[in-house]
């Protein structure tokens, strides 16, 4: 596999362009066409020979949107295909305030997460920051947008695969997604979601990006919490609040919980109100999230009333707190299924 010239900002193509002996004005040319989510051998601004050159060492194409599931809710979910070919998939969702697209960091994830799809066949590679800034660049094109107007208002990395378990290229993406001059998406519009890798999140803040800082919970208790979640018996529910609290106090950004209702699992009165123990006067808010059920994992999700139910558990005892839509559920919407619906052969790119 080539290098994937996505990775690098503007001020590295500027370099690469003078180590190539070009004019400088190349490089903004290139840059943009990049931006622009096309292929490289097809920025009509550049000669010939210069693409010929890029093209010895980079791929032209290092995403691709192989497939496209649209849901009745008008939902989309894409498969993306990587020049190695590896599979990836990531999601557009469609809301009042704009269009937030879920992108991947990892093809597949080794975290395995009891209610994810993601883990099912483990990690296969980290993703370079370029093929996630790709996946951006890619479905903004496709919905008509371009750098200057975005289609793609909003990013959330929440697709297949731990963002910080692939720090170093997820940072070198928020720098690069966020930098002026190329599509320029605001840290403020982007949410990070993370299991909790303790370590990873203290770095994270000392970064100087701002993003939206989401932990997935999905638990009141370390030991209920380990049940469903390995990494668990790594870090503590009281080292991630310190850690969060560690965020908040760099950023001024508060953060968020993510809690998948699972039934029988972690739905009831009690966890309700272990949580409201938890988290009550804390700089957060609670996500409620009806399990999108995953086949080969056994757990099932709570009706709407249930989800209400417990919603109101939250608020009545002094808690931030929402229950997110369902969207996608018919085009397989929890991480990770559709991939691994591709790799059992239910569909082909």
């Amino acid at each position: 596999m080539k290098e994937i010239l996505q990775d690098h900002s503007l001020e590295e193509i500027e370099a690469l362009v003078s180590e190539l002996g070009e004019p400088k004005y190349r490089a903004g040319q290139l840059f943009r066409g990049l931006m622009r989510g096309g292929r490289i051998s097809d920025i009509s601004e550049l000669s010939k020979a210069f693409k010929a050159k890029l093209l010895e060492r980079f791929e032209d194409e290092p995403v691709r949107i192989a497939q496209v599931f649209t849901a009745s809710d008008g939902t989309e979910k894409y498969l993306f295909e990587l020049a190695d070919g590896n599979i990836i998939e990531g999601v557009l969702m469609r809301y009042k305030y704009g269009n937030t697209q879920c992108v991947s960091t990892q093809v597949g994830c080794r975290m395995d997460c009891a209610f994810c799809a993601s883990g099912l066949n483990g990690l296969i590679r980290n993703l370079t920051a370029g093929e996630i800034l790709s996946q951006v660049l890619v479905v903004n094109a496709r919905l008509g947008g371009t750098p200057n107007k975005r289609a793609v208002t909003n990013v959330v990395l929440m697709g297949s695969g731990e963002p910080l378990d692939n720090y170093a290229n997820t940072v070198r993406f928020l720098r690069n997604v966020t930098a002026p001059g190329g599509i320029c998406i605001s840290a403020r519009n982007i949410s990070l979601s993370t299991c909790g890798l303790v370590p990873r999140m203290y770095d994270l803040a000392e970064e100087g990006i701002p993003v939206n800082l989401t932990v997935s919970l999905h638990a009141p208790s370390d030991e209920e919490r380990a049940r469903i979640m390995p990494v668990a018996r790594a870090y503590k529910i009281a080292d991630i609040l310190a850690a969060c609290d560690a965020y908040f106090a760099k950023t001024g950004r508060r953060y968020i919980f993510e809690y998948s209702l699972i039934a029988g699992e972690n739905d009831g009165k009690m966890h309700a109100e272990q949580l409201v123990a938890l988290l009550r006067g804390r700089p957060c808010h609670v996500n409620l999230i009806r399990l999108n059920e995953v086949k080969e994992r056994n757990l099932a999700g709570v009706s709407e009333k249930d989800a209400y139910r417990f919603l109101g558990l939250l608020e009545r005892g002094g808690l931030s707190a929402t229950l997110r839509r369902t969207i996608g559920a018919d085009i397989g919407g929890a991480c990770g299924q559709l991939r691994a619906g591709y790799l059992q052969g239910e569909g082909k790119a």
